[in-house]
């Protein structure tokens, strides 16, 4: 399959020979083949330079949830051009950096500090985690909290519910990661019943 990019012979050629639903068929194809290629050159760049970050998912270019990383890897992070950092877990938490929020501005990069409880995480924190990202968009985010299970299910709903991101492929990255406890399926179906969306549980 050809992913025409420009040129005018190019399109009426494509319109010509092919039917409608081949069409739109194609033009999809070619938009998420190269949404995916950007997520992956975005990993590539980053182990490039040394960033290896725990249990990464890329949910977009713009969008990376991870475990805690290491004071090395804040440098690092840096580097790499992210523009903000979002912590979801407490600072009390055996792999947490101390004074990671000094640390992270310290090198150009802003820090915003979400602290979500494992047991009982609300609609508020979510409601603050998409406010801070729709104030942003576009920039460069890091999401992460010890292991990946709080930040994976907040950038799984981020992308679905504000993003467009198709259900399915979105749960797969998450999924890849960790199956949701009771505790966080009640949380997501929570807020998809709040956003009007229907969410059948794990």
């Amino acid at each position: 399959m050809t992913c025409y990019s420009s040129g005018e012979n190019n399109r009426s050629e494509l319109f010509e020979k092919r039917p409608m639903k081949t069409i739109f068929a194609a033009s999809l194809f070619c938009l998420l083949a190269g949404f995916s290629a950007a997520k992956t050159d975005a990993a590539n760049a980053d182990e490039g330079n040394g960033l290896s970050l725990l249990n990464r998912i890329d949910y977009s270019p713009s969008l990376t949830t991870s475990g805690q990383p290491t004071e090395a890897e804040l440098a690092l992070i840096a580097a790499a051009g992210y523009d903000q950092v979002i912590f979801l877990a407490f600072t009390s938490h055996p792999k947490a950096v101390a004074h990671e929020d000094d640390m992270v501005r310290g090198l150009g990069v802003q820090f915003i500090h979400i602290p979500v409880e494992w047991e009982s995480p609300s609609l508020g924190d979510f409601a603050a985690f998409a406010a801070v990202m729709q104030a942003h968009g576009g920039a460069r985010t890091l999401v992460h909290c010890e292991v990946n299970f709080r930040a994976s299910v907040f950038g799984f709903l981020y992308q679905v519910l504000y993003e467009g991101a198709d259900l399915d492929e979105a749960m797969s990255l998450m999924q890849s990661i960790w199956v949701p406890n009771a505790t966080w399926d009640a949380f997501i179906a929570r807020v998809m019943g709040y956003k009007g969306i229907d969410y059948p549980p794990l």
